[in-house]
């Protein structure tokens, strides 16, 4: 590796134009220069230090082109400052973080996660699990010296967080309890893909392997496609399929559907994974579809801003009053906050979003039933989410602040607006809860220029019809002047 000049990391990344999000920083590709990147890691690796001791950072990658250059330069950058690099290769976000709380060292996650391949970002982990709110700022505003990089090492591939993360769960089951069940398994681009056949194929299913692409694919599991939509209905009918399964790009956000090949929810996913496991206390944000509480299955349930690290920081609380807490988020990652015993084995507890327990947990629910039924005996309430792409921020900003003044006058705009508001929630966005029983909760997205709209409701199909046209509605004013909103 050869170095030059000398650079200070908050200097470096105030100039580069990246933020964190609600979870992970994100920008463009061409903002993660390799100085960028090493600015990112000694600032996280310094901030580490000052509360662990540790000789060694892993680091992984999703499938995306840009991600395995960004790991190299994280990696250039640990040589300067003396720290050892284990490098998991391309998989699953919350493989990486089991292994790293396991070995309780630092991590690294280069993966922009469910956002276009032109862009990318990075996740850090601490040795106790993922970084906080308060780390970020932390990160950002860190004075860490570094020597610019020329040149990257090439990174030794090392397969135990794969290994390890597959045992975590095959090891609960001591049978085959999947024998006679036909999965689907969409593998697109997902950094997972390579290893969840081996996990369903030992609990005895039969794997059938759906949409492989050699170019990165950006799922969003809360705003599927039309395209990804028929592909399930076609899937499971050509195939005879029990459940199609997918995650996000870097597997920490599941994506399954019923017999039929309709997806599921991410949050009714949430809630029929937490009943399997027999949760005592939730944590979830306020997106969630209120189906949640109105199932009266938890003893108690918190509502949260949206992202991870909210959902986290208030297990801690939770965990002061009950045996076993959990919490998941709109687009289905489900994070478990309490070792758990189930099936008569030990699951360890894992702070940061996953996409196979929920998967296995469903299955596990619905071993003699299908999982439309296990779904069609919740409360009939329904979620639908969709986002406007390319939409600036700041025009998001706008939206959000003239419809706190004047919330009726936004209803208008939406189409909605000949209804009475029952109550306002400014936890995340503007979540409006309607007399008639609907709520719209519109909310900037933290991880890219995208307004996302949520709407839930007593039918599917208001649900579905209500995001559509609000955000049509929306589109036209991205033309107009906001301020007259």
């Amino acid at each position: 590796m050869s170095i030059n000049s000398k650079l200070v990391s908050a200097t470096v990344l105030a100039e580069s134009g990246v933020a964190f999000g609600t979870s992970g920083a994100r920008g463009l590709v061409t903002q993660f220069t390799a100085d960028v990147c090493a600015a990112f890691t000694v600032a996280f690796t310094q901030c580490m230090k000052r509360n662990f001791s540790f000789q060694t950072i892993a680091i992984a990658i999703d499938n995306r082109p840009s991600s395995y250059v960004m790991a190299k330069a994280c990696a250039a950058a640990l040589q300067q400052l003396g720290i050892e690099t284990v490098y998991y290769g391309v998989t699953p976000t919350p493989a990486l973080a089991y292994v790293a709380m396991e070995d309780r060292i630092p991590a690294i996650m280069v993966t922009g996660s469910h956002i276009p391949f032109d862009r990318n970002g990075l996740k850090f982990y601490r040795p106790d699990g993922e970084i906080s709110k308060a780390d970020e700022i932390e990160i950002l505003t860190e004075k860490a010296a570094f020597s610019a990089l020329t040149d990257l090492p090439e990174l030794v591939n090392d397969n135990r967080a794969t290994e390890e993360y597959i045992e975590r769960y095959t090891s609960l089951f001591d049978t085959a309890w999947l024998t006679g069940k036909r999965i689907g398994i969409y593998e697109h681009s997902s950094a997972g893909r390579d290893l969840y056949y081996r996990i369903f194929e030992k609990l005895g299913a039969e794997v059938v392997s759906l949409g492989r692409s050699d170019e990165f694919v950006p799922i969003d599991t809360e705003a599927v496609s039309e395209e990804d939509q028929a592909r399930a209905l076609e899937w499971s009918k050509e195939y005879d399929l029990d459940a199609v399964f997918s995650t996000d790009g870097d597997g920490d956000r599941p994506l399954i559907s019923d017999e039929k090949g309709n997806w599921l929810r991410g949050d009714i996913l949430g809630l029929l994974t937490a009943d399997e496991l027999n949760i005592e206390a939730l944590t979830v944000p306020v997106s969630c579809n209120t189906a949640i509480e109105k199932s009266q299955k938890f003893k108690y349930v918190e509502r949260t801003k949206i992202g991870s690290p909210y959902v986290i920081a208030e297990f801690i609380n939770l965990a002061k009053n009950f045996n076993s807490v959990a919490g998941f988020e709109a687009n289905g990652g489900f994070l478990l906050g309490s070792d758990m015993l189930f099936n008569g084995q030990i699951l360890k507890a894992l702070p940061t979003r996953d996409a196979v327990l929920p998967a296995i947990m469903l299955l596990s629910a619905a071993n003699n039933d299908n999982i439309s039924n296990l779904v069609s005996k919740l409360p009939n309430r329904f979620t639908y989410s969709d986002r406007i792409q390319n939409f600036p921020t700041e025009k998001s900003k706008i939206i959000i602040e003239k419809g706190k003044t004047n919330p009726g006058a936004l209803l208008i705009v939406l189409g909605l607006g000949n209804e009475a508001i029952k109550s306002i929630n400014y936890t995340d966005g503007l979540r409006i809860t309607l007399m008639n029983g609907l709520i719209v909760h519109l909310r900037p997205s933290g991880n890219a220029p995208e307004l996302r709209c949520y709407v839930d409701a007593d039918n599917s199909i208001t649900a579905k019809d209500s995001v559509v046209q609000s955000l049509k509605n929306l589109e036209k004013y991205q033309i107009r002047n906001f301020e007259q909103l």
